[in-house]
């Protein structure tokens, strides 16, 4: 990685290097509305106040990061975004915000999402900060909300920015002995941008509950009878407030549970694609905890938009070449993930 003072002037790369290299990086993001040869971009990592940053910018109209992007990725981290030249929009977690210069905004990678750049052509530059959920929800105490924008209109944005500005432009040492202290200023400064407008009291003892329950959940997953009551018997709590801590989140306890056994659902389907399996659909329905199949691919169709046999045979072609079709893939086997009412 280079030094902050190596921050200015990044060398352009074309649309396959910068796409590369994003995701050698970071993880997968699409250049989109510009045709390749016409396209120039940059990414130049550094270090700024112990974080690990990336200075990117390119001339494209639109950034996509799709669903599978997410799934094949598998990252769990936040991005703070400052906007450090032009104008951006971005639409992710159901949110629709725009980005002026002295603007940040937070993406959460685990999400989908679409830049939209608007410069007549001309490139635009910012600076992400890599953030690890778990030590950033750790310190600040909640679960911050991906696609949120702040505008630089109080103390607390102008110094964040100007601290990262610093960072960037600095005399050249990548790491300082003082960039420990400095990590937890920002994200004290993190926490105060981007809490929710109507707070919650959140203890950290609470979240220190809440992170058990949800490991109490990735140990059962597979156990199609371990629900929401179960949860609270073995955390000692009422169910009343096992419901409440996934509320506070904008989850419900059931819906977290399907959540992480659809998630579990799509990568052993990407692995049974890349090996060429023909394990049928019906066993990796019950290996994730559904009683039965028609259930699952419901639950499955909703989450990702297509069936389980399609998302398998899209893993397949463009992963692994041809798949086996399995004994759930015949040609009726469409008839059978249709949605219905839940």
């Amino acid at each position: 990685m280079e030094s902050a003072g190596d921050f200015s002037s990044p060398p352009e790369l074309d649309y396959e290097r910068w796409r590369d290299l994003l995701r050698s990086l970071c993880g997968r993001y699409n250049p989109e509305g510009i045709e390749p040869r016409a396209f120039a971009g940059w990414v130049r990592p550094v270090s700024v106040c112990g974080f690990t940053a990336l200075k990117l910018g390119c001339n494209a109209g639109r950034i996509e990061r799709t669903y599978r992007d997410v799934r094949l990725d598998g990252a769990d981290h936040y991005f703070a975004v400052f906007q450090l030249a032009g104008h951006s929009a971005m639409n992710h977690n159901a949110q629709a915000v725009r980005l002026a210069v002295g603007d940040v905004a937070l993406v959460d990678v685990a999400r989908p999402l679409t830049a939209f750049v608007d410069n007549r052509g001309k490139p635009w530059n910012v600076v992400t900060l890599n953030l690890p959920r778990e030590a950033l929800v750790s310190h600040i105490g909640f679960d911050p909300q991906g696609g949120l924008c702040r505008r630089g209109e109080t103390p607390a944005d102008r110094l964040l920015l100007e601290l990262i500005r610093n960072s960037a432009e600095g005399d050249g040492s990548a790491c300082s002995p003082a960039d420990s202290y400095t990590q937890l200023a920002v994200y004290d400064l993190l926490g105060a941008l981007f809490a929710p407008s109507d707070p919650w009291p959140v203890s950290r003892q609470a979240e220190k509950l809440f992170r058990r329950i949800r490991t109490l959940i990735k140990d059962r997953l597979v156990d199609a009878d371990f629900g929401p009551a179960d949860v609270a018997a073995e955390a000692g709590i009422s169910l009343r407030y096992v419901q409440k801590l996934f509320m506070e989140r904008g989850s419900t306890c059931s819906e977290f549970i399907y959540s992480l056994r659809l998630e579990h659902a799509a990568r052993l389907l990407q692995r049974r694609a890349f090996l060429g399996r023909s394990q049928p659909l019906s066993e990796i329905a019950h290996a994730c905890g559904f009683r039965d199949y028609t259930h699952f691919a419901r639950r499955f169709r909703r989450r990702f938009g297509c069936a389980p046999g399609a998302h398998s045979m899209e893993e397949g072609h463009s992963d692994a070449g041809t798949v086996r079709a399995g004994p759930d893939e015949s040609a009726s086997g469409a008839h059978d993930v249709q949605p219905s009412a839940a």
